[in-house]
């Protein structure tokens, strides 16, 4: 199970649960009673690409009609199974070692302005030390859909009476008003939520729903800002 910790205005915090929130299943492709299944199957070898029919000798288009040399009768057409990801040179030979990552900021023309070593980043949403807040930055739930891509949503839940009233009440004070918290991490709750090592930064909207005494409070990740070209960033 996923935690966050997590602070209210109060200054109190609490370690909760995270979920994923999944989505309804949508149409099925197939007929009434069947299975549909996806397979995929080998179109061609390293022999077959481009690069190394090109260095044949002769003119390789009355090769291709002559002699079909970019299918290998014993392999192409076989039905893929489990694939692993391989990292390739720049030569196209296999990397037996992980290949250093390297950080490259451009600026707003395109053009590179920086390179440098990437660096770990650690995660930032379970910590007790310093808790993700519930900040008083807040947002009306129509302004926040027209201006942020929401990437993924996670459902976050109490885990015994206590934590139930205290995600009960942000649901409620959040559903009464109509608007979205803005979550933050950091000593400040201005940095961007990282939810594993190294992974995507995102804003937080902490947006609730409330049925009588059932509560759901709903985190939406950002990570792109929706602004007309040459609008100032927010």
């Amino acid at each position: 199970m996923r935690k966050i910790q997590l602070m209210n205005e109060e200054k109190r915090d609490a370690t909760l649960a995270l979920e994923s929130v999944k989505e309804k299943q949508g149409p099925v492709s197939g007929v009434p009673g069947k299975k549909l299944e996806f397979r995929r199957y080998l179109a061609t070898t390293e022999a077959g690409t481009y690069a190394k029919l090109s260095a044949m000798p002769g003119d390789l288009a009355q090769a291709l009609i002559d002699g079909d040399p970019e299918i290998d009768i014993e392999q192409v057409g076989k039905q893929v199974g489990d694939t692993q990801t391989v990292f390739l040179s720049s030569k196209g030979e296999v990397l037996h070692a992980s290949p250093k990552l390297v950080d490259v900021l451009f600026g707003p023309d395109g053009t590179e302005r920086e390179r440098k070593p990437a660096a770990d980043i650690p995660a930032n949403t379970n910590e007790k030390e310093s808790p993700v807040r519930f900040t008083n930055r807040r947002m009306p739930k129509a302004e926040v859909v027209t201006k942020f891509a929401f990437r993924r949503t996670i459902q976050i839940k109490h885990v015994d009476g206590l934590s139930f009233d205290f995600l009960y009440k942000m649901a409620k004070e959040l559903h009464d008003k109509g608007e979205l918290a803005l979550l933050g991490a950091g000593s400040k709750g201005r940095d961007p939520l990282i939810f594993q090592e190294n992974g995507t930064p995102y804003r937080g909207f902490l947006e609730g729903r409330v049925d009588g005494q059932k509560y759901k409070l709903l985190l939406h990740l950002s990570n792109l800002e929706l602004r007309a070209p040459g609008a100032a960033s927010t």
